[in-house]
């Protein structure tokens, strides 16, 4: 057996099967390239989901982080640690709001969004104990913990893990007039991605999300965005609410946030809004943790350069006029997205997403795959042109078979 298959087998045998990944062993990796145990090259265009908006080994996050590892990693939030503050007061000001609750992954940013919703919603709004209502949308992917899934529509996420926490509405995506009519004196929250990235990036109709937030300000409705794959860079902009002029109440932050280094991810809001805890109500280990605080602040500080923004832009636009020439021609049905993040439709009758991943890889290329015959394609941001350009390449040869 070569060394690729040794490791499958190996992890097939002693690894949970939660996931199903490629048959690919990633070695080592820098910018947009990843090279497996056996020496080959291949195109990574999934970037760890937007956690690696940055690319591999990003010098300035390797260098943030080494540094921090001589001084110190972890004090828990039993004590103060001299990069707290910074990355609380920083990445506050990124987001335009006043506080920060730091936690580590995605899915416990939305745990601890729908909490602080609820809390809200008690103690500020005045809801009867125990009766806060938060609207979600359909095809949503907020995580897969046990209070994520009882609010996913997806069968796959839901089977077999019940009984499912009560307290949410499922509305269609992008239908504000479902959600208005949803909507109660005891609902507190509506949570939702400005992009639905796991349903096949899908961007909502033009004028959604001001609708959605004119409705919450109207309702006293807290208006809750879920940016883990969409903010940071991924669409363009720091946030992809900012493509409508919108601002939040809310803020869930994750994936790039930590640069790909270490998880990191907040939930950033108004003291109005985050100002309802009190000590011992909600917390975290590592949450805040000075490693991650470290590697945050270098995130920032890349952010607030604007580049990132601009290269997804630019090669962004790049991206989606290429895509767009293959609508139509019998391989792709439609494409979708914004920035450096597409979903494309594959003809059924060309394959299933994974098969056409799985050519990808033949080909060096490396996607996932989403429901059905859909892929996702979402490189880094530090992708040059050239190597864009390729990889696009090796999808019009999969796609002419």
């Amino acid at each position: 057996m070569s060394t690729t298959d040794n490791a499958i087998a190996s992890a097939e045998a002693h690894s949970a099967h939660n996931y199903h990944p490629l048959p690919v062993v990633v070695a080592t990796a820098e910018g947009a390239w990843m090279t497996d145990v056996e020496g080959r090259r291949h195109l990574d265009m999934l970037a760890g989901y937007s956690a690696l908006n940055f690319g591999h080994g990003n010098r300035r996050l390797i260098d943030a982080a080494r540094a921090q590892l001589e001084r110190v990693t972890l004090t828990s939030r039993a004590f103060h640690h001299d990069r707290f503050a910074d990355f609380c007061t920083r990445l506050a000001e990124l987001c335009g709001m006043e506080m920060v609750l730091p936690m580590n992954t995605g899915a416990e940013a939305v745990e601890t969004a729908v909490k602080t919703a609820r809390k809200w919603g008690y103690r500020v709004k005045g809801v009867p104990d125990g009766m806060a209502k938060i609207i979600v949308a359909a095809d949503n992917f907020h995580g897969r913990t046990t209070t994520v899934i009882s609010f996913s529509t997806d069968p796959e996420a839901r089977a077999d893990f019940g009984p499912y926490t009560p307290g949410f509405e499922i509305v269609p995506y992008g239908d504000l007039t479902a959600m208005r009519e949803a909507m109660t004196e005891n609902t507190v929250a509506v949570l939702i991605e400005p992009i639905q990235g796991e349903a096949g990036v899908l961007v909502p109709p033009p004028g959604y999300l001001a609708g959605v937030r004119e409705l919450t300000r109207e309702r006293d409705v807290l208006f809750i965005a879920d940016e883990i794959q969409s903010g940071l860079g991924r669409t363009g902009k720091t946030f992809a609410c900012e493509h409508e002029g919108v601002v939040p109440d809310m803020y869930l932050l994750g994936k790039a946030l930590g640069g790909g280094v270490v998880p990191v991810s907040a939930v950033v809001s108004s003291a109005a809004v985050l100002g309802v805890y009190r000590p011992g109500e909600h917390g975290s280990t590592f949450g805040g943790n000075p490693l991650a605080c470290a590697v945050a602040l270098e995130v920032i500080a890349m952010l607030n350069t604007g580049e990132y923004q601009q290269r997804a832009t630019e090669l962004g636009d790049h991206l989606h006029q290429e895509l767009g020439l293959l609508v139509g021609g019998g391989a792709v049905r439609a494409v979708r997205g914004r920035g450096l993040w597409a979903g494309v439709d594959i003809e059924p009758a060309l394959g299933t997403g994974r098969e056409i991943s799985e050519r990808l890889m033949e080909r060096r290329v490396l996607v996932k795959d989403t429901h059905g015959s859909t892929i996702r394609i979402a490189p880094p941001l530090v992708i040059n042109k050239e190597d864009l350009d390729w990889g696009l390449d090796q999808l019009r040869a999969v796609l002419r078979g």
